[in-house]
């Protein structure tokens, strides 16, 4: 497979890597993407890359709680520009509210009344007021004892980049105080799962591959290397163990108190997490870019 500078491009964007790094990596990996990534991060030229660091779309998440409930919906807009809109952000808050009474499937939420319209009129009739493209695209429901949500870079009450919805078991009060520095953790750490029993055993038989090749070519590499059996039952064990700490919920350590992992911190409150959502705008939509001579010229060929 030939091996274009644009592909070289998005590698070293994701990963950081040099560019001839990069483009060996492709070379070597007849241009597979993914298994690039886990080439460069074989070789020490990468670190773990995520398909939401290479993403962009612009819009709000919308979230609302009530009664153990929490939804988390998110309206996609054109520019950046909209998501500052007042028009906008009523839209989104409407959508939300709706959406935490009537389903959890988009289509579902866009068939409900909304004012004496279904949802979707109500969208297109915003797309004819505001003049650009937007676009419901998806909706999280989470229900438990108590939902605590949380925005980060809000724009207005309820709604900004990065929605997050935590539920837990216990005192209704504590899970409150403590649920919100929950939800706070997990929109700064963007954990992959709630637990080990819940992460995805494709990413950690992914993740087993590549820090077995990386420690058996180090070893390989090193002046004084370590038995097999040192590697195999010794580091890989323990990058794995790091690895789950690092990028599960529960094993992650709490940014509040970095002493305590967040499983601790919530069995000292007397509290369980028993679930989370964390959705930020754009995640997974690829968003065409031009330069700023490119999107002139094309401007003033109307």
């Amino acid at each position: 497979m030939t091996v274009t500078a644009q592909m070289v491009k998005e590698l070293r964007e994701a990963t950081g890597a040099g560019m001839m790094d990069a483009k060996k990596a492709l070379t070597e990996n007849d241009g597979n993407m993914e298994a690039a990534v886990d080439w460069l991060r074989t070789k020490g030229l990468a670190k773990a890359a995520k398909k939401a660091d290479r993403v962009a779309a612009e819009g709000l998440i919308g979230v609302a709680v009530a009664n153990g409930k929490g939804v988390a919906v998110e309206i996609n807009s054109e520019t950046d520009f909209v998501a500052k809109n007042a028009d906008f952000q009523a839209l989104v808050r409407e959508v939300a509210k709706v959406a935490l009474e009537t389903g959890d499937q988009v289509e579902v939420v866009k068939a409900a009344d909304l004012n004496g319209k279904t949802v979707e009129t109500v969208i297109q009739e915003a797309i004819a007021r505001i003049g650009e493209n937007l676009n419901f695209r998806r909706l999280h429901v989470l229900e438990g004892d108590t939902v605590v949500s949380y925005v980060h870079n809000s724009a207005a009450e309820g709604m900004g980049k990065i929605g997050v919805l935590v539920a837990l078991k216990g005192p209704a009060e504590a899970a409150q105080t403590i649920g919100k520095q929950f939800a706070m953790h997990i929109a700064a750490t963007n954990p992959l799962s709630l637990s080990e029993s819940t992460l995805d055993p494709v990413v950690v038989e992914r993740e087993l591959a590549v820090q077995t090749a990386k420690a058996l070519e180090e070893n390989t590499a090193s002046a004084k290397p370590k038995p097999d059996a040192v590697i195999h039952n010794n580091i890989i064990p323990g990058r794995m163990k790091r690895f789950l700490a690092e990028n599960t919920l529960l094993g992650q350590a709490f940014v509040i108190n970095p002493d305590l992992t967040v499983e601790a911190a919530a069995k000292e409150a007397g509290v369980e997490i028993t679930g989370y959502a964390r959705v930020a705008v754009g995640e997974g939509v690829e968003k065409k870019s031009e330069d700023f001579a490119a999107e002139v010229a094309k401007a003033l060929q109307g």
